[in-house]
């Protein structure tokens, strides 16, 4: 069985690791009841973030842009989008040991997929390269 707090920490220790290798200055807040898990403080501008782990299959490293509570009264999930409650996503891949720093705007509601390889099928547009928000 996956432990996926271990796995969610770890990827937020990374993050906070290639933020403050870059120079930035970060909050952290008391407790998880939040909807992100640290601050980046722009010189006055606070930046919300929420840390994700992704996963690279196939040349395309995906992560979740909505949290899933299963523990609903009415049964089933419930997805809570993040928008308008942070700015950013900071996503640790462990498969390739990088992090990425993508702004909320920019992803779907549920996931996001940042490619990695060149697609098989050749297609050139529509494409969000992973290195465009590498941030090493």
């Amino acid at each position: 069985m996956r432990d996926t707090s271990r796995i969610g920490e770890i990827s937020r220790w990374q993050i906070v690791a290639a933020l403050t290798r870059r120079g930035k200055q970060l909050l952290l807040p008391v407790g998880d009841h939040l909807r992100y898990d640290l601050a980046i403080d722009d010189e006055g501008t606070f930046l919300r973030v929420q840390c994700k782990t992704g996963r690279l299959r196939n040349g395309v490293i995906s992560f979740a842009t909505c949290s899933v509570d299963s523990r609903s009264k009415r049964g089933g999930c419930v997805r809570r989008s993040y928008r308008g409650e942070i700015e950013l996503f900071g996503v640790y891949c462990p498969e390739n040991g990088k992090c990425y720093l993508v702004p909320v705007e920019q992803v779907g509601i549920n996931d996001c997929r940042l490619r990695v390889d060149p697609p098989r099928n050749g297609q050139k547009t529509l494409i969000r390269w992973a290195e465009d928000y590498e941030m090493e």
